[in-house]
């Protein structure tokens, strides 16, 4: 009886032991945001809200974000280890000073930029010449308008092009203040429910229609990160991965996870923006090259398009240069 105790308690303290010694195991990792939490941002929630991430042997902790831009600069400091930015920010940034930060995974494959307007106004994309347009003044799609202009055969001298704040566009949109806004593909719940307050139906008219075709938001890293700990890194992607399959299949618990950590959003809203992104991540595209994939020639078209639209040399940069497809196994 007295072994079978000593037995018990033995077990007891060795899987104590075992416990603290895996806490005391956990690397710790820092999760760069490149925007505002929502939908397109919960695969990050799920992983440390489901444990994803713990069990891969990570403590991770989110970094907030206000743009590609300064999540970029915050990797190459050092604030942050691996992250979301959109990758044409990426490769101006890499065209121009050569950032100690390189892209591991694709997270959205196709381009969200769009032009919203209300059922009547336009059928086509090219029905938006002579139209009045709103902008939020720091979206990237400011960055592509020219092109897909362009790519439809007109200029921004075809269109009345105002710039306002992000949370006036959908109100101008519904009282008639302009034509068309430009949005993101992920805000598609958002400014449905605001057009069905108004009594009116959207018409959402996406830019790949006019042949932008193009990577956008990506896992991007610190080099420091990936040089020094490249294990941590691929453990990383590996729950990361996984929590992204969990939030394809299980969108009301990804949003709940989101909440759980952002009181303030409502679960409802989350979700919504969570299908829209999902759409940019799940496609044709993830069809023929897997998830997460970068291809090389769809990377390259996509530096074309990011070099020709911010007046960069195509030569300054060889796409192939930012980007590592060993840390994103099975992609």
């Amino acid at each position: 009886m007295l072994k079978s105790i000593i037995k018990t308690l033995l077990g007891g303290i060795f899987v104590a032991a075992g416990a603290v010694s895996v806490a005391q195991a956990a690397d710790k990792v820092v999760y760069q945001l490149d925007w505002l939490p929502g939908g397109d941002k919960a695969p990050i929630y799920v992983c440390i809200q489901k444990g994803f991430c713990a069990d891969a042997g990570l403590e991770v902790t989110i970094e907030s974000g206000r743009g590609s831009s300064e999540a970029i600069t915050k990797l190459a400091t050092g604030v942050s280890d691996i992250g979301s930015a959109g990758i044409g920010a990426l490769m101006a940034a890499k065209a121009a000073e050569d950032v100690p930060v390189t892209a591991v995974m694709s997270l959205f494959n196709k381009g969200p930029h769009a032009f919203y307007t209300i059922k009547g106004t336009m059928t086509t994309i090219e029905d938006v010449k002579g139209k009045s347009v709103a902008t939020s003044p720091f979206t990237e799609s400011n960055i592509y308008l020219p092109l897909v202009l362009e790519d439809i055969g007109m200029s921004e001298a075809d269109i009345t092009l105002t710039k306002a704040d992000p949370g006036a566009l959908g109100p101008m949109l519904m009282t008639g203040a302009t034509d068309v806004i430009i949005a993101w593909l992920t805000d598609v719940a958002r400014y449905t429910g605001q057009a069905k307050e108004a009594g009116k139906e959207l018409v959402i008219l996406p830019w790949s229609a006019a042949g932008l075709e193009l990577y956008s938001a990506s896992l991007v890293a610190s080099d420091k990160f990936l040089t020094e700990r490249p294990d941590v890194a691929k453990r990383f992607l590996a729950a990361y991965k996984k929590s992204v399959e969990f939030s394809r299949d299980n969108t009301r618990e990804a949003a709940e996870a989101v909440a759980a950590v952002v009181p303030e959003l409502s679960v409802e809203n989350v979700e919504g923006s969570l299908k829209d992104a999902l759409v940019l991540v799940y496609n044709d595209v993830t069809d023929k090259d897997g998830l997460g994939t970068f291809e090389e020639s769809r990377l390259k078209a996509t530096w074309e398009r990011v070099s020709k639209a911010q007046g960069l040399d195509p030569a300054a940069l060889d796409p192939e240069s930012i980007v590592d497809r060993s840390f994103a196994a099975g992609s």
